[in-house]
């Protein structure tokens, strides 16, 4: 990865985006693609759609979300102390302890999540695991007044947001789910731009994933596309505690997941994994038995049934402020993507 595709990562990385809340992150998309874009737009739902030669057939939709999980503000009580409601699936003990930040309207205000201290608390109260209606997050403030002073009802709340390298080219950040697809798609349109298409291609930063896929199902619609690739992250299991015989095996820095089953079209599958041994990309193969719990889901039953690929990024502690990749991993599913991308033409056939 070059420096200037891993500060559009760590850029995104910094934008807060809980669902309903994508505007920072997707500011970022649109910057980065605009040199190389054909056409750029925003609709009204808050999907990015860039294009690179748009008038071309048949038509391909790349999306990756880009919305993570976060909090709302619901209350601001007397003392000046914050509660929350959960956006998006949480293991609420990755809460407690943690750093946050409350996106107000006059900027970033940092707080922390805690509840009583150990000593306090009852034999029965240290057996519960707590739910997000149980803790506050404290913003160091004197009362309401100063609390409100600062953030609103409805404010997104997000763990503290930043990038943090490790060895062996891994790297890890809140938000990697779904960021990352974000950035593979965007990347791989980049190398799309660099050749010559003939198939046009649509690069999409989905909104709203985290409830719902609502994004991937308007902009699958109004793209009215034929094939669509959705790149999301899955779990890499490659770590301790993890049952293989029910998960997979799927690790870090061994390339993308292709995943197969009914949400996945096989001639798509069968093109990719050739074009992988072609060009010599290390893909991993996932199973997955049912409709997936990302984009490609309503991407299959958009209008008339898009043929559609999974191309998955592995991720360690998914949905925690310590999601780990490896940047290899994203290098690998961008350049497959473009290849298949540039693949495409007229005459291709993706009938099961």
């Amino acid at each position: 990865m070059d420096d200037h595709a891993l500060q559009f990562l760590k850029d995104l990385l910094a934008a807060p985006s809980p669902s309903g809340y994508e505007q920072p992150v997707q500011r970022v998309v649109r910057d980065y693609v605009a040199p190389f874009a054909q056409q750029v737009q925003t609709d009204w739902h808050g999907n990015v759609i860039a294009a690179v030669n748009p008038a071309g057939t048949p038509r391909i939709m790349l999306a990756g979300h880009c919305d993570q999980i976060g909090l709302l503000v619901k209350y601001i009580d007397e003392q000046g102390f914050v509660w929350a409601e959960a956006i998006g699936g949480w293991d609420v003990q990755m809460l407690i302890g943690q750093n946050m930040t409350v996106w107000g309207a006059g900027g970033p205000v940092r707080g922390v999540i805690a509840r009583k201290a150990i000593h306090l608390l009852s034999n029965d109260e240290r057996k519960k695991v707590p739910e997000v209606k149980d803790l506050w997050i404290d913003l160091g403030v004197k009362d309401q007044a100063e609390a409100q002073s600062l953030v609103a009802v409805g404010d997104p709340v997000t763990f503290d947001l930043g990038f943090r390298a490790l060895r062996n080219n891994l790297a890890v950040a809140p938000g990697m789910d779904n960021k990352v697809g974000a950035w593979v798609v965007m990347s791989a349109l980049e190398l799309v731009a660099q050749a010559r298409p003939r198939a046009a291609v649509f690069a999409v930063s989905t909104v709203q994933e985290e409830i719902g896929l609502r994004g991937a199902q308007t902009s699958a619609f109004s793209i009215d596309a034929q094939i669509g690739i959705a790149v999301d992250v899955t779990h890499a299991t490659d770590c301790p505690t993890l049952d293989n015989r029910q998960y997979g095996d799927i690790s870090l820095g061994e390339g993308p997941v292709l995943y197969r089953g009914p949400n996945v079209n096989p001639a798509v599958r069968q093109l990719m994994l050739d074009l992988a041994a072609d060009r010599q990309i290390s893909v991993q193969t996932g199973g997955l038995a049912r409709a997936a719990s990302n984009d490609a889901n309503v991407m299959q039953t958009s209008r008339g049934g898009l043929a559609t690929g999974i191309v998955a990024i592995p991720n360690r502690y998914m949905h925690s402020p310590v999601e780990m990749i490896s940047l290899d991993d994203l290098d690998r599913a961008a350049a497959l993507i473009a290849a298949f991308c540039l693949a495409v033409d007229e005459h291709s056939d993706f009938t099961p």
